[in-house]
């Protein structure tokens, strides 16, 4: 759960992996898939990462490619599938797939393209452990609860998270 687009990175149909995105607040969740990436940025869904690289991102401090907007980024990223393939290309000359005046504007911004994926990525091999994700029937430690939620002052809270528990 996120309001940080970075994150949609990680999403991974196969794993499955999703974002739940709170943009909108935590009442108007966004479950971010594969196709919610596509359809939104006209990229393949595990194409986000190098989308922002070349698009920029202010709020990172990522200046992007000069010239380089949205659109154009999505379409290098749909031509070209990856950053590293678009490189691969700049590096043998290619000219064609390239929007008009994109070469130009990817070639002078090789460096900053070499660089930002670093910044850009998310680490996705952070060693997770293995977790019950089974939803309790009862509160562990239900004295414990009480005296919180009297310290506190969250017995509505606290209420409804019984009443949710026990199927009321």
């Amino acid at each position: 759960m996120t309001g940080d687009r970075d994150l949609f990175q990680l999403v991974d149909d196969s794993r499955p992996v999703r974002v739940l995105y709170t943009a909108r607040g935590v009442r108007n969740l966004q479950l971010v898939d594969e196709a919610f990436v596509t359809e939104k940025y006209g990229i393949p869904g595990r194409g986000y990462a190098d989308f922002a690289t070349l698009r920029g991102d202010p709020s990172d401090g990522l200046p992007g490619v000069a010239g380089v907007g949205e659109k154009t980024a999505a379409s290098l990223i749909t031509r070209f599938g990856s950053l590293e393939a678009i490189l691969a290309a700049l590096d043998a000359g290619q000219n064609d797939g390239f929007p008009a005046g994109s070469r130009t504007k990817l070639a002078a911004a090789r460096d900053y393209l070499r660089v930002a994926p670093a910044v850009v990525k998310v680490a996705d091999s952070a060693p997770l452990p293995s977790a019950d994700l089974t939803l309790p029937a009862k509160p562990r430690d239900p004295e414990a609860l009480v005296r919180l939620a009297d310290r506190y002052g969250l017995d509505s809270p606290l209420n409804r998270l019984l009443d949710v528990l026990t199927g009321r």
